[in-house]
């Protein structure tokens, strides 16, 4: 791989991409364990620290989750329109290529080496006083970047992730397997926040197409852009 820039931590951000083909080599607990304490290191509203992770290796329960990670799919990709328009050739190769390895991870979840769910609790967030409730952001803008640093630390360690919530679709029914306690009612006490497969990647690093930051970047006021 080419490097991108001479700073490592930055290098390794910008090379973090989703990966979605993986090969049989075990990964080893020492390694996931290292990725999740990265991972507890994440910034998070009021330092709650809401998640939770269940760490799934036994290949028993990988196929379970994997079949109903299959079915949740499935259901996700019948629902999505056909694109009719590309403006070139290379945008249109490109939806095929992540099309075509979505569909490949979804017929091979359960083979993936590591599945790492990420799970938040459902519990009253915000506040209010005598003017009215206050918007103080979603619960779960304090797991995802904990998500984030577990991907970036796979990476450093040769690790592939992919951040995927399709598998919510049959959140119950995943919750029940893996043995998440629910509330006294049977109402559930977590949500899924997000699934990560982790293994080592068939496939290289490297820079995932992306808008330029210019282009989405405004200054001081809305539409003041450098370019």
């Amino acid at each position: 791989m080419t490097a991108v820039h001479d700073n490592i931590a930055i290098e390794t951000i910008m090379t973090t991409r989703a990966m979605r083909r993986f090969s049989h080599q075990p990964v080893a607990d020492a390694d996931i364990e290292t990725c999740l304490k990265a991972a507890q290191q994440g910034p998070s509203g009021g330092n709650v620290q809401p998640q939770q992770y269940v760490v799934v290796t036994d290949p028993a329960v990988r196929a379970q989750v994997g079949a109903l990670y299959q079915r949740a799919y499935h259901r996700y990709e019948q629902s999505l329109p056909e694109p009719t328009a590309f403006p070139d050739e290379a945008q249109a190769a490109a939806w095929r290529r992540t099309r075509d390895a979505s569909r490949h991870l979804a017929d091979h979840l359960g083979e993936v080496p590591a599945l790492v769910l990420f799970l938040q609790p459902l519990i009253p967030w915000g506040s209010r006083d005598d003017a009215g409730t206050m918007d103080i952001g979603r619960l779960d803008a304090s797991v995802y970047p904990a998500v984030q640093n577990f991907c970036i630390a796979a990476r450093s360690l040769g690790l592939g992730t992919a951040l995927t919530t399709v598998i919510r679709i049959h959140s119950e029914e995943v919750l029940e397997l893996l043995g998440v306690p629910s509330r006294d009612d049977g109402s559930p006490r977590f949500e899924i926040a997000a699934l990560l497969p982790v293994g080592y990647p068939v496939g290289k690093f490297g820079v995932a197409p992306r808008k330029p930051a210019a282009a989405v970047t405004h200054w001081n006021t809305w539409g003041n852009k450098r370019r």
